[in-house]
This record gives C-alpha cells, sequence and structure tokens, in this order.
C-alpha cells in the first residue's frame, strides 16, 4: 500500500516529540484500535467515554505504525514504544489536516445542510469517483473530529476530494470550513434542524452560511432556490465575497433546473437544465429529495471540472447508506414484505420525505404501508407541533398505519385517524414486539427515528425474525 504520510512528515506537521524506532512510512489514520489496519497511524483521542490512551498498547500489538499521544500520557509507554507525542492529540490531529490541505492539488468540495448532507457526499463520491481519484468524509464524519480525521486521510494525488460538515450550535461550522477550504461549497437546504439550540430558522440559515467563510479565492457557492431561507443565503455569501453563487431547484430562475421527474419505488427519471445544458438520467435511489439533490450534485461536479454528461450517468449507480433507505426483503411462510431502513437519523423534512418514499413503495395485492416512527429530537419547544405536523404527510402519503414510540411521537399518535394507529410504545425495545407481530405478506415497513430513539432495535428485529435479503432494482427508466 501506498504511503499515505511519513512519519517525518507527521512529526513536523503536528510539531511533536519522537520516541522509539519510527516507520518512514504511514498507510493510514485510524482513531479506532478495534478497526486500525496494520501499517496505520493510531491518534489517542479522548472521547466523551473513552480516552484513546487506554488503548495505545493494543493498537501497536495490532500492528499501528505508530501512536499519537499526549504529554501527560507519554511516560504510561515505554521507551521503545513508537511515539509521536503532542501537546494536545486533537489539536495534533487539526494541524495534519491543515498540513493536508496545504499539499493537496485536487479541486474541494464541502457540503453542508439541514438535510441530505450525506447522501450528496455520496452521490458526489459515485459521480466523481467516476472520473479521477476521489477521496470524500466516510459515515457522517462531519464535526470537530470527523472532518480533521477526513482531511488527515485525504492522499495528495487524489483530483477531487469532498467534505461533509455538520452542525448543531452556532459558531461550529467556521473553523471546520477554514480547515477544509473548498473550491464549492453546498448548503443542501435549510430546515428546523436542532431547533432546540437556535433562535429560529433564519439564526440556522447564518450558521449554515458560515460556510463561505472558508471558500477560496474565486470559488462557488451552489444554494437551494427553492428553499425559503434562499435570498437571506444568497446574501450571505455576497457578504462573504463570494465570487459565483448558483442555484439549484425547480424554480424557473435555478441555475440548475428540474424540468421533470417521473418517480419510481427505487429509483427517479429526471430532465434537468444544468448550467446551460439540458440533461436527462436515472437516479438510483426513490425520492422527490433524492432529484432535486441530484440537481446540486450535477451544479457541483460541473463546476469541478468534471464532464456533465458522465456524471448523470453515474447518478443510476446510486445506492443508499447504512439506515439512509436500504431495502431488504423480508422471507416469511406465506410470501414476503419489504423493509426500508431510514433509521440513522431523523428531523421534520427528513421524516416527511421517507413517508413520501414509503407512499410510493409497491406492495402486494393484500399489502399495506406501515410506517414505524421514533422522537425526532433536539426541537426545543416546537417538537410537539412539528410531531403532530406529522399526520398530514401520512394521509398525503397513504400511509395504512402508524406505529409511534416515545413521548414527542405521542403528538402524533394522538393526532392520527383511529384508522391509521398500528400501535403505540414509550420506547423501540417496547414497541418491537408489536411490530413484528404485526406485519405480513406484501406490507412495505419503513422505520424511522432520531439516533437517540434507538430506531435500529427495531429494524434487528424484524431482520432476525425474517431473515432476507437485499431489495434490487430492477426498473429501467
Amino acid at each position: 500500500m501506498n504511503a499515505l504520510w511519513t512519519s517525518a512528515a507527521m512529526a513536523e506537521a503536528m510539531r511533536a516529540a519522537k520516541r522509539g524506532t519510527l516507520p518512514n512510512d504511514v498507510t493510514g489514520i485510524s482513531i479506532d484500535s478495534r478497526t486500525l489496519m496494520p501499517g496505520e497511524a493510531y491518534f489517542a483521542i479522548k472521547g466523551d467515554v473513552h480516552d484513546g490512551h487506554d488503548f495505545v498498547e493494543a493498537a501497536l500489538k495490532n500492528g499501528a505504525s505508530l501512536a499519537v499521544v499526549d504529554k501527560i500520557h507519554a511516560d504510561k509507554f515505554t521507551a521503545a514504544a513508537r511515539l509521536l507525542i503532542v501537546d494536545d492529540v486533537l489539536a495534533g490531529l487539526v494541524d495534519l489536516a491543515h498540513a493536508s490541505r496545504a499539499r493537496l492539488g485536487a479541486k474541494v468540495i464541502a457540503v453542508t445542510g439541514s438535510v441530505g448532507k450525506t447522501s450528496t457526499k455520496e452521490a458526489l463520491r459515485t459521480v466523481l469517483g467516476a472520473q479521477g481519484a476521489t477521496h470524500a468524509s466516510v459515515a457522517s464524519f462531519n464535526n470537530h473530529w470527523g472532518v480533521p480525521l477526513s482531511l488527515a486521510r485525504c492522499p495528495a494525488s487524489v483530483k477531487f476530494a469532498i467534505f461533509e460538515i455538520g452542525m448543531n450550535h452556532p459558531g461550529e461550522i467556521t473553523p471546520l470550513v477554514k480547515m477544509v477550504r473548498p473550491h464549492v461549497a453546498i448548503i443542501t437546504t435549510v430546515e428546523p434542524v436542532h431547533l432546540e439550540f437556535f433562535s429560529g430558522i433564519e439564526a440556522i440559515a447564518d450558521a449554515k452560511a458560515e460556510i463561505f467563510a472558508g471558500l477560496e479565492p474565486g470559488g462557488a457557492a451552489v444554494l437551494n432556490r427553492d428553499n425559503p431561507q434562499f435570498a437571506r443565503l444568497s446574501r450571505s455569501a455576497k457578504t462573504a465575497k463570494v465570487k459565483r453563487i448558483v442555484s439549484f431547484g425547480s424554480d424557473e430562475k435555478a441555475d440548475a433546473r428540474l424540468i421533470d421527474v417521473s418517480l419510481h419505488p427505487t429509483c427517479s427519471a429526471v430532465q434537468a437544465h444544468i448550467l446551460g445544458h439540458d440533461v436527462t438520467y436515472k437516479v438510483g435511489m426513490p425520492g422527490r429529495h433524492m432529484a432535486m439533490n441530484s440537481l446540486a450534485v450535477l451544479a457541483a461536479a460541473s463546476l469541478a471540472g468534471a464532464d456533465l454528461a458522465l456524471s448523470a450517468l453515474a447518478l443510476a449507480h446510486l445506492k443508499p447508506a447504512a439506515g439512509r433507505g436500504v431495502r431488504e426483503v423480508l422471507t416469511m411462510t406465506e410470501g414476503s414484505a419489504t423493509l426500508i431502513d431510514e433509521s440513522y437519523n431523523a428531523n421534520p423534512a427528513s421524516m416527511k420525505a421517507a413517508i413520501t418514499v414509503l407512499g410510493q413503495a409497491s406492495v402486494g395485492p393484500r399489502g399495506r404501508r406501515i410506517a414505524v416512527l421514533g422522537d425526532m429530537l433536539e426541537l426545543g419547544a416546537a417538537g410537539p407541533d412539528l410531531h403532530r405536523g406529522l399526520s398530514e404527510a401520512v394521509t398525503a402519503n397513504n400511509i395504512d398505519a402508524v406505529f409511534c414510540c416515545g413521548p414527542l411521537m405521542r403528538n402524533l399518535w394522538e393526532a392520527l385517524p383511529s384508522a391509521k394507529k398500528g400501535g403505540y410504545a414509550d420506547s423501540s425495545a417496547t414497541l418491537e414486539e408489536q411490530v413484528t407481530a404485526a406485519i405480513g405478506a406484501g406490507d412495505a415497513i419503513m422505520v424511522k427515528g432520531s439516533l437517540g430513539s434507538r430506531m435500529k432495535l427495531i429494524v434487528t428485529a424484524l431482520q432476525k425474525r425474517f431473515p432476507g435479503q437485499a431489495a434490487l432494482d430492477d426498473i429501467t427508466v
């Protein structure tokens, strides 16, 4: 495997002291001793639960090329231990991230937004990866440690680099985007997410607009013209002296404009006008929201120098990430059902989008569309009303039955028509048995909630009770 760093370059970037006989080459960066691969450097990050210094010896034993530790803990280890010693390990990782960006010749894209960050980042990975060496954040590594880790892992030789940037408080994006320094910055949308920590939707828009602070000179911002906060974001971009503002959406003034979309249970066919060019393409994931975000993907890819036609063609190969719409066939004695796993996280906008996708799902002759929903968290005082308001999406999309769990979801439960009430429990663990007992052949079941709602428990229970296989996309459009 090619070296990602040399130990000498790492030591210089982090102003680290050396101990032991260090190898010349380091093949990767890890913060988890359990998944560390031989040759990688292990960073002993102090987390909310564990201190990485407790696992340094295990990491070195498992083949770590070296470990990065702080001065306070350095004396715990032998003189022969392969160490780089810094004042603070997370700060050292940030220093390494800055050094990574300084050596990078790639076109860099940053993605933020209330909804759709990860799916947009993954779509960009798919699109750009077909046209050159591409690096992108793994999973949802978008916070104060995830962004520098993703950047430090970026090979110097890639052609494209994509980074997801998240936040739930004001001021979080600024230091992260100044680290990434993108040439193109996407804001997918602004929605009432993390309202517990903001005065209102305008404050959320202002926090997302922090992404403009790190945009490279001459860079472009890609903004959702259909979103009510577009004008506010556009003003913020101009104030930040962003050279080019590119809009996307169905609005007739959008630079990347949706002309028509044909929605299918597992994909969509899209006609669009992207930066002066007409394109028709398939998006390999269902939902109007995915079709809309594909406009931002194609605009950003074009701005980064990728071929538009090849980019559009690659969108057919999109696949959902774990917990974000993965479909599975559940095998039953009398037939099969479809499970749609949306359990990774939830907010009002993504919940409505998932309910809409469920409404388009195929069912058997006697099948039902069943939503299994857990609490959406961090919504503050607006939480009860936002949960209650989901009843409109349930009705509009002809959902047959809804199972709810959690104190906030009781608001939706009480607002539902009696014919649509499937079951209620105070937690996912206590709802699990109701759901597994209720579903039958031909049903389509969608499970979604915030991470704290632990809806993955219900997904796992269904998979265990009805072992199945991945659902296939057999539609050509």
